[in-house]
């Protein structure tokens, strides 16, 4: 056998043994798609398969926003330790974990505080000693509805016909006024002792100038 057609051979054989080992480890998404809004959290879940004989120590995962240029890096954990350092700016400080449902197998991302540039496709790698493999969602992020503005109070004007009622009520009250306004100076003079006397002496005192005369 030549050099050549061993080194088909060694190339055949590897990729044999790499799909079979791959083939024991599979990961899956809890949703291939997810919707919020802005501003929102929003947990991401995927599952794969565990085995018993195996502890965190041999799991790797890497999570990651596929965007262009560049990816954007959501979580990493190497052997079973978080690496922040690793973490995209973009996502720095927004995303917690649940380590506890870890060795059940379910990854769950919460990631807090959504923008709209978050919206994209995301894949998880998972890494182990028994195999590879990976699965993806989509994350649709949309922008937060505006807040209702407050209603203005809107003066509707009067009717003209309105207007003109309204001139004549005011009209009447103030003849009425005036009206009883004279009807009381009228009883005034007419029944108040100190106007009557005053008017008899005037007569008295015009009836005497008229007998003197």
């Amino acid at each position: 056998m030549s050099f050549r057609e061993k080194m088909i051979c060694s190339i055949l054989l590897l990729i044999i043994l790499t799909s079979c080992v791959s083939g024991t480890l599979v990961v899956n998404v809890t949703q291939t798609s997810y919707q919020a809004e802005e501003n929102q959290h929003i947990t991401l879940e995927w599952t794969f398969t565990t085995l018993t004989k195996h502890t965190l120590n041999s799991l790797s995962i890497f999570c990651e926003l596929l965007t262009d240029p560049r990816p954007s890096v959501l979580f990493h954990l190497h052997e079973g330790v978080e690496v922040p350092e690793f973490q995209d700016e973009q996502f720095a400080g927004r995303v917690q974990w649940d380590k506890d449902v870890l060795r059940e197998g379910r990854l769950r991302l919460h990631v807090s505080r959504l923008r709209t540039e978050d919206s994209g496709l995301y894949l998880c790698k998972v890494f182990t000693s028994y195999g590879r493999n990976s699965g993806r969602c989509w994350l649709n992020v949309t922008a937060a509805a505006d807040e209702p503005k407050p209603q203005r109070t809107t003066v509707r004007p009067e009717p003209k016909s309105l207007g003109n009622i309204r001139i004549l009520y005011a009209g009447l009250a103030a003849a009425t006024a005036a009206a009883t306004v004279a009807v009381l100076i009228f009883c005034l003079f007419v029944f108040n002792p100190c106007f009557t006397k005053s008017t008899d002496n005037e007569r008295k005192h015009l009836q005497f100038t008229a007998v003197s005369v």
